[in-house]
């Protein structure tokens, strides 16, 4: 009986389906705005899907043929393009209201609804020259069919905001409307009734299709639009997504995005902590990496709280780290982001902390801290126990030449290896400890015999003689150890400290390189030691010190060539202290550079005086002749009191040359250029003799007075002297003899070749009061006897 035209039929589904994705997009574009934005394009999504089904229904209409006249009721039509608009905005808005419980099946089953009652308004808006006649069985079929399609429609839109679920709503919502119309198409027939006129008023079918024509263009004008506003959405977002990836990956923390317990994203740096890359992670579950269930929970728990675990590298190894979790909103749904700090490099730098904490960081042993709490609780032990504990403290002989001839790289490196040596002859429950700079301790518990130490000490030694990988020569350095036992030397840590540093001093004065243990007269020693060191410091201002001198003779003619300096100390209370008890006291505590300017202006001052301009030789310490200024200090020195350079003679032993080789030629030449001469003292005591004399540039040697006096009994001696004078002959270098006191000495330098002398034979030192005769020009020699000596 009646008939449809597919073509119009087409053209229904048609925009039925744009009309749908339309509202799709629509949706999802309210979904993203704030608020105050989301009321007027939810206005604009309902009266886009509203047209949509109103001009599907009525192209489908359209299509439907009857055979008999048929027209259209204005007011009907318009009220059923109206209830399409509001039941499906009122739909729309059930479906995003956010706390509502299965809200977008209740929103989805309303623009059923709206479908519906859309449909049968439409229908009664629907005139024809005949009678309607309804199957109420498939007139409910088709309401129950819109609504079950209509509500599945809106669930599966919004789901998720991905293409596939936009899709799949789109057509379940084209669905749920074309099924509804032709399942009610199917329930109406229409029994032709002539007597039937149709209403004045009525529209017209092509009127209809008119307005159905300016509706869908409308929808398609919508769906543009909406088809803008998503591609342009899917750019922005597609855009922030890559500047936070970009942002992400920046970062030097490993950030994990997470979607329940399941890992959706991670950044190159959780990557890089995985030894995997950012493919090979997304969509496993958080549990493979992060295995402790209990710290998962608490993580996710207490957002924002720091939480320490271990992660799973991909090889299967763990790794210590930080987590912070905090929730966030990802692509419309509710996801949690988790911040992922390595602590490797912090737990080695707090592993580091703690060590140096107790270790010395150079050589690794332990330090003074460490070194007092182990002797401290050993003491204690000891105690109760009655057993013997041995402390042993050591110090490196010659280490500060070392680092003056080498480097302090050198220095560093031979600590290390006597450290290693050292250490590897210890037994286990035996500690050693860097207390500073050269100074080590050893703590040798549950002692039961002293000699037993002994030997420990003699291992020591010999341990340090293997030390040589820095290439150093081993003459240089030697180690001095001092040893103190509990309780017999000490009740306390800190008075058994002092023991066995007495002991030390002990071992270093009396030849160094060797070992004592502690004795009880040794503290009075170093008492005194320091006493002397102590009223050494004020000697120049309570006008202690004063300078002898000693002549300087030719030995053929007995003429005075010139005078030694010769430094004394008058100590108010124990007067006269020997130059060989106090000189080197001020060599180890620094206060010779002070007597030494003191020395060299008072003997050039003196000399400056003199009527014959005879030499004044003064000695120069090794740390004088290495300290900052030295050159100038002389160059000022003699212009401040008149002395000519070529007067002033400063003697240097061998032993000032070899801490720094370098620095003392450059002095050496320094002085040269200035006028001053140059004199090697001692010659033959110390080291490299012959090298050093072709090295510097001496003007003179003086055989040291050993040699001297046993040149009649020892015939090595005598041959070391014969050797010595050829030598300066050789080299073009006066020699003057020191020490010589007899006779039959000075007999054999002269015999030899000797040119010049001086010793208590020519005069022993005295103050220069006492040499007034030898220096005007009236006198100019020494006394006759002396000069008979020589030719006899």
């Amino acid at each position: 009986m009646t008939e449809h035209d597919l073509r119009l039929v087409a053209l229904a589904a048609l925009v039925c389906a744009l009309a749908s994705l339309t509202a799709v997009n629509l949706l999802h574009h309210v979904l993203r705005l704030e608020s105050m934005s989301r009321g007027i394009w939810l206005t604009v999504a309902a009266a886009a899907t509203g047209f949509g089904i109103w001009s599907t229904h009525f192209i489908a209409m359209l299509a439907y043929s009857p055979a008999l006249p048929t027209a259209y009721n204005i007011a009907l039509t318009a009220i059923s393009l109206i209830a399409a608009v509001v039941l499906t905005g009122l739909g729309f808005g059930i479906a995003l209201l956010p706390g509502l419980i299965a809200s977008r099946w209740i929103g989805g089953a309303a623009v059923g609804g709206g479908i519906a009652v859309m449909h049968y308004t439409g229908m009664a808006a629907f005139e024809v020259a005949g009678t309607l006649a309804w199957d109420p069985t498939m007139v409910a079929a088709s309401i129950l069919l819109g609504g079950l399609l209509g509500a599945a429609a809106v669930a599966v839109a919004l789901h998720r905001a991905t293409l596939a679920s936009k899709i799949a709503g789109a057509l379940l919502l084209t669905l749920a409307i074309c099924s509804h119309h032709f399942t009610a198409m199917g329930a109406v027939s229409v029994t032709p009734d002539p007597s039937i006129a149709l209403s004045s008023s009525a529209i017209p079918a092509e009127w209809l299709a008119l307005g159905v024509a300016v509706v869908s263009l409308a929808i398609l004008l919508l769906a543009f639009m909406a088809l803008i506003l998503d591609v342009r959405e899917r750019r922005r977002i597609g855009l922030e997504i890559q500047r936070m990836r970009d942002l992400t990956d920046a970062a030097l923390e490993g950030l994990v995005l997470c979607a329940g317990a399941t890992i959706v994203t991670v950044n190159q740096s959780f990557a890089r902590l995985t030894g995997l890359k950012v493919e090979q992670i997304g969509g496993q579950d958080l549990a493979a990496w992060l295995q402790d269930t209990q710290k998962r929970e608490m993580l996710f728990a207490v957002p924002g709280q720091a939480v320490e675990t271990e992660l799973r590298h991909g090889d299967g190894t763990l790794l210590p780290v930080e987590l912070i979790a905090r929730p966030i909103n990802y692509k419309d749904e509710p996801h949690t982001v988790i911040a992922v700090r390595d602590l490797r490099d912090r737990r080695n730098a707090e592993a580091q902390i703690r060590f140096l904490a107790h270790h010395d960081p150079l050589t690794g042993l332990g330090n003074r801290a460490s070194f007092d709490q182990r002797l401290d609780r050993e003491i204690s032990l000891h105690g109760r126990s009655g057993r013997q504990l041995a402390l042993l403290c050591l110090d490196l002989d010659g280490f500060k030449d070392v680092n003056d001839l080498h480097g302090h790289a050198a220095g560093d490196q031979l600590l290390k290896d006597i450290s290693k040596n050292l250490s590897t002859a210890l037994a286990e429950d035996q500690m050693i400890a860097r207390l500073g700079g050269d100074e080590f301790a050893v703590i040798v518990p549950s002692i039961t015999d002293p000699a037993h130490v002994g030997q420990l000490a003699e291992t020591l030694l010999k341990s340090l003689k293997s030390a040589d990988e820095t290439g150093i020569p081993t003459n240089l350095v030697s180690v001095s150890i001092g040893i103190a036992l509990y309780p017999s030397d000490a009740k306390d840590r800190t008075e058994l400290l002092s023991s066995a540093d007495t002991a030390l001093y002990r071992a270093k004065t009396e030849g160094k390189g060797t070992y004592r243990f502690f004795e009880a007269a040794m503290g009075a020693q170093i008492r005194e030691r320091r006493s002397l060191e102590h009223d050494l410091r004020s000697a120049i201002a309570n006008g202690e010190l004063s300078l002898a001198y000693q002549p300087q003779a030719q030995v053929d003619t007995g003429e005075v060539n010139g005078f030694e300096v010769l430094l004394r100390w008058n100590h108010p209370t124990r007067g006269p202290v020997s130059p060989s008890t106090f000189i080197p006291i001020a060599e180890e505590s620094g206060s010779i550079l002070k007597i030494g300017e003191w020395v060299m202006h008072e003997a050039c001052r003196e000399a400056a005086n003199w009527m014959r301009p005879l030499a004044i030789a003064v000695n120069v310490s090794a740390l004088q002749l290495t300290s900052d200024g030295f050159v100038e200090f002389v160059r000022r020195t003699l212009e401040d009191t008149g002395l000519p350079p070529e007067r002033l003679e400063i003697e240097i032993t061998e032993t000032a040359l070899i801490r720094d080789p370098n620095r003392a030629l450059l002095t050496l030449q320094k002085l040269k250029a200035i006028g001053v001469n140059l004199a090697m003292d001692d010659f033959g005591t110390g080291y490299s003799s012959l090298s050093n004399l072709r090295a510097f540039p001496f003007d003179k040697i003086k055989i040291d007075r050993s040699f001297i006096h046993e040149v009649h009994d020892n015939p090595q001696a005598a041959a070391i002297v014969r050797a010595v004078l050829g030598l300066g002959r050789g080299l073009g270098l006066p020699v003057i003899a020191e020490g010589v006191e007899t006779s039959e000495e000075l007999s054999f330098l002269g015999s030899e070749g000797c040119t010049e002398a001086q010793g208590y034979l020519f005069g022993r030192p005295a103050p220069i009061g006492e040499f007034v005769p030898l220096l005007s020009n009236n006198v100019v020699a020494l006394p006759k006897p002396l000069l008979r000596a020589v030719g006899d």
